[in-house]
């Protein structure tokens, strides 16, 4: 499960304006130069290059945002007092690291972000044969690996034309506000049901990040295009989503079949107990509040076979 922007545990970009500066999200593939990169001094010609050499590594989308605190620190830190994080007791560790990139790497100025999709059209079951259901992201080979090994080379890259730069790559298992970062990225916006949703590929995306000591200029933050749309929430079978944009974990499919300690029905007066009828053939992870929402109607398949 990722790190909330703080009011979240489930799972479109527009153009910059800024002087000809590449989209915040990229999504076509360019071809490989074979040339030997070159140390760049000119930071929007350096962007611009980071971002082609994140396509060429298989990346989805990619956008930069700065490396300024969360705004949801007191939100965050609301959240967790009162206990809707549940049993995950590692999201109360490093606090000052997750709501703040310069702590997790001193001197951080900006912030690279980069997602990868991993939809896949899924075919029902046989008639009368048992099953149960797992979400998409948990489908194919470990996704932390998976993006982790290409942020890793594009660190490597990065350093290899600002030969000065300092870097810190992570995953969702790293203290980083992840979905407000892409969100101020332009990668997408956070959803009603707290998922990052692209206008083009949907909420159905992987994220990684890359904190840098570098100075990049940062693209244009994300629209939220949700409107007065409500069905995620309104589908939610436990009420997860207690109101726009919150989520309570506790009540979560996601977090009870992966994240929660303990058996789900060991106390038969407990709340989790009463969840436990609703949570049906969800075996690990649920997808529900994605399946719903008007975004995922019409995406693209994942270009990457092992996520799938």
């Amino acid at each position: 499960m990722s790190d909330l922007p703080a009011d979240s545990v489930a799972r479109a970009s527009r153009p910059s304006d800024r002087g000809g500066q590449p989209p915040a999200a990229i999504v076509a593939p360019l071809e490989r130069s074979g040339e030997t990169p070159k140390p760049q001094t000119d930071a929007r010609a350096l962007a611009a290059e980071i971002k082609r050499h994140a396509q060429q590594l298989g990346f989805d989308l990619v956008g930069i945002a700065d490396a300024s605190p969360s705004k949801y620190r007191d939100y965050y830190r609301n959240w967790l007092d009162t206990g809707q994080a549940g049993t995950m007791e590692y999201l109360h560790r490093r606090f000052d690291e997750r709501t703040d990139p310069a702590v997790y790497l001193p001197g951080a100025k900006s912030v690279i972000c980069v997602a990868q999709n991993y939809h896949a059209t899924l075919e029902p079951p046989p008639p009368g044969e048992a099953s149960g259901r797992v979400a998409r992201y948990a489908l194919g080979i470990d996704y932390h690996e998976h993006i982790k090994s290409r942020l890793y080379k594009l660190a490597d890259f990065l350093r290899t034309v600002a030969p000065d730069a300092q870097t810190k790559c992570g995953v969702d298992t790293a203290p980083i506000m992840e979905k407000e970062l892409a969100t101020r990225a332009g990668i997408g916006w956070i959803g009603k049901h707290t998922c990052v949703i692209n206008e083009r590929v949907g909420s159905w995306i992987l994220l990684g990040e890359i904190i840098t000591t570098l100075d990049l200029p940062a693209d244009d933050p994300a629209t939220d295009r949700c409107g007065s749309c409500r069905r995620c929430i309104d589908a939610c079978p436990t009420g997860a989503i207690v109101g726009e944009y919150q989520l309570d974990a506790r009540k979560c499919i996601s977090y009870l079949t992966i994240e929660h300690r303990g058996e789900i029905d060991s106390d038969p007066k407990s709340e989790i107990s009463s969840l436990k009828s609703q949570i049906s053939d969800w075996i690990f992870g649920c997808d529900i509040c994605q399946d719903v929402c008007p975004f995922n109607k019409r995406v693209p398949e994942a270009i990457a076979p092992e996520l799938t």
